[in-house]
């Protein structure tokens, strides 16, 4: 899991460098409403996790936690931070 979240971190940043055109990632960089457009979709994959929860459904829920990781990913590279920042504070949490 660590190796796929590292990639993933790795085109997120990518992306925010290159901003290539048809990039959905790139587009959340540049978006009129700025950070607000990945806050929002975290609220709004949020909700959708808690109602896959509440249905019990076991592949919707993993859909959308995957959503909110993405979107979470974005949001550390947007602030400057990384995945150092997360594990530090997952580590402290032991």
């Amino acid at each position: 899991m660590d190796d796929t979240l590292e990639e993933l971190f790795a085109v997120i940043e990518d992306r925010k460098e290159t901003l290539p055109e048809d990039s959905y990632t790139a587009s959340l960089f540049t978006h009129e409403k700025g950070e607000n457009a990945v806050l929002e979709k975290l609220g709004e994959e949020t909700t959708e996790l808690v109602l896959a929860a509440k249905d019990d459904d076991h592949d919707e829920i993993a859909y959308e936690a995957a959503d909110i990781v993405y979107h979470m990913l974005v949001l550390l590279s947007m602030k400057d931070m990384d995945l150092e920042d997360l594990e530090a504070e997952l580590e402290a949490r032991r």
